[in-house]
């Protein structure tokens, strides 16, 4: 079975989705969840699903603390999934290809440093935009440009909030993000 770890910064609603989705099938099992932020709900989400925990500090996830922890799971995947800090260059070049995100908009539009969350709904709302999306793409060393994987649209009305617009890009990552990773590893 193919083991995959988490990486969250928030409430967990997508690793919560995902760690529900692979116990109910025999391709993968999160094996962990990592975390940022030890006040973040994921922490709960994870310990009600009996998911392990791994909180770090900013400084560890730059050394290779983070690294030598994530070795000891031998992640066939990395998954991050509202993980709000840079991935780290070690991490990276030693999981090439093994490490994917999910951005909410259609990169290369709305992509890049400050680009997450609220910030980038806000942007696709003061722009007029009649469509934007989910992204699911390899991370590498730079903001949201690593090779994408998969993308779906999802249309933009003149009358949507940016909380409207959150919504409609929550409910494709709920749908399509564990169906992609199984994907990607198969």
């Amino acid at each position: 079975m193919k083991k995959i770890v988490i990486f969250a910064s928030g409430s967990g609603t997508n690793a919560e989705n995902i760690i529900k989705h692979f116990k109910s099938t025999n391709t993968a099992t999160v094996v962990s969840v990592f975390t940022n932020n030890p006040k973040a709900y994921v922490i709960e989400r994870a310990k009600n699903l009996q998911v392990p925990i791994e909180i770090f500090t900013k400084d560890e996830l730059n050394s290779n603390k983070i690294l030598q922890k994530l070795n000891v799971f031998q992640p066939d995947l990395i998954v991050l999934a509202g993980f709000l800090l840079k991935f780290p260059e070690n991490i990276i070049a030693q999981y090439q290809d093994k490490i994917i995100n999910v951005h909410p908009a259609l990169l290369p539009k709305y992509g890049g440093k400050g680009m997450y969350g609220s910030n980038v709904h806000k942007a696709v709302v003061e722009n007029k935009e009649k469509e934007t999306g989910i992204t699911i793409h390899y991370v590498n060393e730079n903001y949201d440009e690593g090779n994408i994987v998969f993308q779906k649209k999802v249309t933009v009305l003149v009358t949507d909030t940016p909380e409207v617009v959150a919504e409609k890009i929550h409910e494709l990552e709920q749908k399509h993000f564990p169906s992609v990773i199984e994907q990607i590893l198969k």
